[in-house]
């Protein structure tokens, strides 16, 4: 599916969320996804941390190829290694029942 595809068959409103707000479980499965994945490819990663204040979560009901996605979560992601810390953009697709199907990082 084409990138511009997929932006126009989201539906729903991007939310932003105040410090005090409650976020969606969603938010942290493709945190803890994303730092397995991150681990696995560079051992010297200790945690990651997204900036909940600057995130957009926007609802969706599309596909990629025959798999539904649900949900898109986008924003800045702090990768903590033992001397740098620098963000990274990232987004997360969720599909039916909260699966996370992809967690990608750029890279800085």
């Amino acid at each position: 599916m084409r990138y511009s595809s997929l932006v126009a068959t989201l539906t729903g409103v991007i939310m932003a969320f105040p410090a005090q707000a409650q976020v969606p479980p969603e938010v942290e499965a493709c945190r803890l996804s994303g730092l397995v994945a991150l681990k696995e490819r560079s051992p010297a990663i200790k945690d990651l941390t997204f900036d909940i204040d600057g995130l957009a979560i926007s609802k969706a009901d599309t596909k990629v190829e025959d798999t539904p996605v649900k949900m898109v979560i986008m924003g800045d992601a702090y990768l903590q290694r033992e001397k740098t810390d620098k963000p990274n953009r990232f987004v997360c697709l969720i599909g039916e029942k909260g699966k996370v199907l992809l967690t990608f990082f750029t890279e800085q």
